[in-house]
C-alpha cells in the first residue's frame, strides 16, 4: 500500500465512524443541522472511497492503452466528488426549508453538541494529514478529499453553535422562533459545501481539458531554458499541461547546425533536470531543430 492509498484509507474509516454518531443522535435529537452533517459526511465517505481507487489507478505506469499514464484518474475523481458534493448541498436545502415551514423541538442537543465536537476534532487532523500527503505527492483527489473534511469542521463547529445558543436561548428567553435556528444552520452548512463543490470542480475539471499550467510555473520554466539561450540556441511552441500529479512538457530548441548529436543530446538532458529539479512527475519532451 502507498502513502497516498494508506491515508485515503485513514478518510475512509474515520467518516464511517462519524456518519454512525450523527445518523443516531440526529435521529434522536431531531436537529436536521446533525443530520444534514451526517449526509455531509456520507458525501465525505463516498469520496474518500473514489479518492482511494483513483490515486490507486492514477499511481499506476503508463500502458499500451493509455500511454500518457493514468494521471487523469485523479481528475475524473474530483469532478464526480464535486458533484456528489453538490447533490449533498441542495438535499439539505430541501430538509431545511421544509423543517423552517415545520419546526420542531430538539431534544438531546447536549449529545448534539458532543458529537459535532468530536467531528470536528477528527476531521481537523485527518484534514491536515491528507493536505500534508497531498502537497508532498502533488495529488489532486487528496487534496479534493482534504477539502470536504476541511469544510467538515467548519459546519461541525457551526452547528455545535448553533445547537449550543438554541439551548442556552431556550433556558433564557423560552420563545419557539430558536427553533429556526437549527434550520438555518444547516442552510449555512449547505451555502459552504456548494461553494466547495464549485472551486473543487475548477480546479479539478480544467486539467481535463488540457489547460496550461498556471501563469507561475510556465513563467519558471521559461526561466530555466532562457539559461540555456545563448547566441546559438534559441526555443519556441512551449506547451504545457497536467493530469493528476503529472505535468507534461514540450518545446522546439533551435540549435546551430554546428552542434553535433552528442552535444545537443547532453544539452537537452541538462535542461530536462532542471526542470524536474523543480518539478516532480515532470514529462518533458524536445524537439530539436536545426538552423
Amino acid at each position: 500500500m502507498t502513502r497516498k492509498t494508506s491515508v485515503a484509507s485513514i478518510s475512509i474509516i474515520s467518516n464511517s465512524i462519524l456518519i454512525i454518531l450523527k445518523i443516531v443522535i440526529g435521529l434522536i435529537s431531531g436537529a436536521v443541522s446533525i443530520l444534514s452533517e451526517a449526509i455531509h459526511s456520507f458525501m465525505d465517505l463516498l469520496a474518500s472511497v473514489i479518492a482511494y481507487f483513483s490515486v490507486r489507478i492514477s499511481d499506476e505506469p503508463a500502458d499500451e492503452r493509455h500511454p500518457y499514464g493514468h494521471g487523469k484518474f485523479e481528475n475524473i475523481s474530483g469532478v464526480i466528488e464535486a458533484f456528489l458534493i453538490f447533490l449533498a448541498a441542495a438535499w439539505i436545502i430541501y430538509e431545511s426549508v421544509h423543517k423552517f415551514l415545520k419546526p420542531a423541538v430538539v431534544t438531546f442537543a447536549g449529545l448534539g453538541i458532543i458529537v459535532m465536537g468530536i467531528s470536528a476534532l477528527i476531521n481537523f487532523f485527518v484534514s491536515r494529514k491528507l493536505y500534508k500527503v497531498a502537497r508532498e505527492t502533488d495529488s489532486v483527489a487528496l487534496e479534493a478529499d482534504a477539502l470536504h473534511l476541511k469544510t467538515d469542521v467548519y459546519t461541525s463547529l457551526g452547528v455545535a453553535i448553533g445547537l449550543l445558543l438554541m439551548t442556552v436561548g431556550m433556558m433564557i428567553f423560552k420563545t419557539r422562533l430558536l427553533y429556526y435556528i437549527d434550520p438555518l444552520i444547516a442552510i449555512i452548512v449547505a451555502i459552504l459545501i456548494l461553494w466547495e463543490s464549485i472551486e473543487l470542480f475548477k480546479k479539478a475539471y480544467s486539467p481535463l481539458l488540457d489547460e496550461s499550467l498556471p501563469k507561475e510555473d510556465v513563467d519558471l520554466i521559461r526561466g530555466l531554458i532562457d539559461k540555456y539561450c545563448i547566441t546559438n540556441v534559441s526555443y519556441h511552441d512551449l506547451r504545457t499541461r497536467k493530469a493528476g500529479n503529472y505535468r507534461y512538457i514540450d518545446f522546439h530548441l533551435n540549435l546551430e547546425e554546428t552542434m553535433n548529436i552528442k552535444e545537443a543530446h547532453s544539452l537537452c538532458d541538462t535542461i530536462e533536470n532542471d526542470i524536474k529539479g523543480q518539478f516532480k512527475n515532470a514529462e518533458i519532451n524536445i524537439h530539436v531543430e536545426i538552423f
